[in-house]
């Protein structure tokens, strides 16, 4: 028998590839899963520590897209002409970090008032203020002189306006929007990765069983009212060579005494998403300027006047030419151009994604609606102060033990509203949430980062922040501001509630601040919103345009997008030179 010899080189060869892959394989396997402090095996059957060394990078959450981070101007780069002098160019940097593809709509708007309808019912005496206080306001659309009652009574819920931006939604019903989002999510992923039993996020869920991310995390026991059949635990080790049918049949099991564990998802676990938020102001314009599509090589070619490249709101592409690249008010009485030959193809909103992209994947990031951030407003950007991440409204707060040194917990009982300046009534917290406190000098002792709780006044006009201040004074508490000394001389609206002494019944008393001494509308409770809407002229399509709005005020044209931290690293490819 003749025996080709080249045939049998082949085969050697392959085999001795496979074998030192295979070894290399194990090697790296090994290595990953022994400590290099200890020498201790990590994720042992038996119990230790344990940790998720397969992570491999940041899941991309339900509507979101990625955005890389870098430096970028922000702030006017254009003239201007409404002479606000609130947006001075300063250089700042962003991290990454993940947005909404596409403005909050109707229907996912909808969805988050279906679930708190049906988790705390509106009948119920005791969370009848929490369904109501989520409600958009829909006679936003009413004006004086038009007739726009079509939109008053249909816009939120008929399917015709599914797909468009919803509004009527003021900045603290957004924020609450987006934390409810969070849990929902990772909800869903515990179900997925089988720590919570198939279905209970809808059939078990009631007001005294909810889920929430960050009580899971301390004590994920006490989810679901403590219930072991719904919030499961999964066999520590599953990675050690175990199949996959052996592996989901521990998911449920309970361990003996002296054999493998049984553990809960953990923020080691590498599973649970980081919170759904508003953007910063400096992440919403970074984004909606998109200078990536102006890159050559480390520098920008010029900035960008809108989300799009050139000068012009119309397009110059052959096919397209003379469209507009967003929706908004074209001239005085022009909102959607004339019929038959559509500017821009709306009159009011449009359904999200009518308009081509910016060049990182982001839709109607100019016109359509407005959009709020999470900023405090203030005319001025201290970026000497700092240039990373800037932000100006952190207020910092921590969990509150009880009596026992546990951590405490939002009942029914202990729920607390607040009532807005408008008399709007709105849930502070909710049923299973961690109740918080400020943080106090424990927390803040020595620190050269930060001093107090409450942050939005800092370095804002002068040493104390305030227009009088006694230098030496502060007992490093954060007690409320005179109305002496505040930094912004901002009307203060009043309501209280009154009781009926015949009837029982309360009513609201609103005591509107007639004062003529008010000088601004500027104070803490103003919020910046940022784009153009389709009520707008083109002027305020510039990414940098910056207006602001009082936290508890909701308009026909303002909006709102999530957001969320990147965790990892910045970009999910390796850096290389362009040629």
């Amino acid at each position: 028998m003749k025996v080709n010899k080249t045939m049998t080189v082949k085969v050697l060869f392959s085999m001795m590839v496979l074998l030192s892959f295979t070894t290399s394989c194990s090697k790296k396997s090994s290595t990953k899963n022994t400590s290099s402090a200890t020498g201790w095996k990590i994720n042992d059957p038996n119990g230790g520590f344990q940790y998720n060394s397969n992570f491999t990078k940041q899941e991309t959450a339900p509507g979101l897209i990625l955005v890389e981070g870098g430096t970028f101007t922000m702030g006017k780069v254009q003239d201007d002409v409404m002479h606000d002098w609130n947006n001075t160019p300063s250089q700042q940097h962003v991290q990454s970090f993940y947005m909404d593809e596409t403005e909050v709509t109707n229907i996912m708007y909808m969805e988050y008032l279906d679930w708190l309808k049906r988790v705390f019912p509106p009948a119920d005496a005791n969370y009848r203020h929490i369904y109501e206080g989520a409600l958009p306001d829909t006679l936003v659309w009413r004006n004086r002189l038009g007739y726009n009652e079509t939109m008053t009574n249909n816009y939120l819920r008929h399917p015709a306006y599914s797909q468009y931006p919803v509004v009527g939604v003021n900045w603290i019903q957004a924020t609450e929007f987006a934390k409810w989002r969070t849990d929902r999510v990772n909800e869903a992923i515990l179900e997925r990765e089988g720590y919570m039993k198939k279905g209970a996020k809808v059939v078990d869920v009631d007001a005294n069983n909810t889920f929430n991310t960050e009580p899971y995390l301390l004590s994920p026991s006490t989810s679901f009212g403590g219930n072991e059949e719904i919030i499961l635990q999964k066999q520590m080790g599953r990675a050690a060579g175990k199949s996959k049918k052996a592996k989901k049949a521990d998911t449920t099991s309970t361990a003996g005494a002296d054999g493998p564990k049984n553990v809960y998802a953990q923020k080691t676990s590498g599973v649970l998403l980081p919170e759904y938020r508003l953007p910063t102001e400096a992440e919403w314009e970074y984004a909606a300027a998109a200078d990536v599509g102006n890159r050559e090589f480390n520098i920008y070619r010029g900035q960008k006047k809108y989300p799009w490249k050139g000068q012009y709101t119309r397009s110059g592409n052959r096919i397209t030419r003379g469209d507009q690249l967003a929706n908004f008010k074209q001239g005085k009485g022009d909102y959607g151009g004339i019929a038959g030959w559509s500017d821009d193809n709306a009159d009011i909103t449009a359904a999200v994604k009518s308009y081509k992209p910016n060049d990182f994947g982001l839709y109607d990031m100019a016109g359509n609606v407005a959009e709020w951030v999470q900023d405090v407003y203030r005319p001025m950007v201290d970026d000497e102060a700092n240039d990373f991440n800037y932000f100006r409204g952190n207020v910092y707060t921590k969990n509150k033990i009880d009596k026992e040194g546990k951590v405490e917990f939002v009942t029914t009982e202990t729920m607390k509203y607040d009532t807005l300046s408008n008399g709007k009534i709105i849930a502070r917290n909710k049923p299973g949430e961690i109740a918080q406190i400020p943080v106090d000098e424990q927390e803040t002792y020595l620190r050269q980062n930060f001093s107090t709780s409450n942050n939005i006044d800092y370095r804002d006009g002068d040493k104390s922040s305030t227009r009088f201040f006694d230098f030496g004074s502060s007992d490093g508490t954060d007690a409320p501001i005179s109305e002496k000394k505040r930094m912004y001389d901002s009307p203060i609206h009043k309501v209280s509630s009154v009781k009926d002494t015949v009837s029982g019944t309360k009513s609201m008393d609103r005591k509107f601040d007639k004062s003529v001494k008010r000088t601004t509308l500027i104070g803490n409770d103003v919020r910046v919103y940022k784009g153009g809407s389709w009520r707008d002229r083109a002027y305020w399509l510039d990414p940098a345009s910056r207006r602001y709005c009082h936290q508890d005020i909701a308009t026909d044209y303002i909006g709102f997008r999530c957001a969320m931290s990147r965790v990892g690293p910045k970009s999910d490819f390796k850096k290389r030179p362009r040629n």
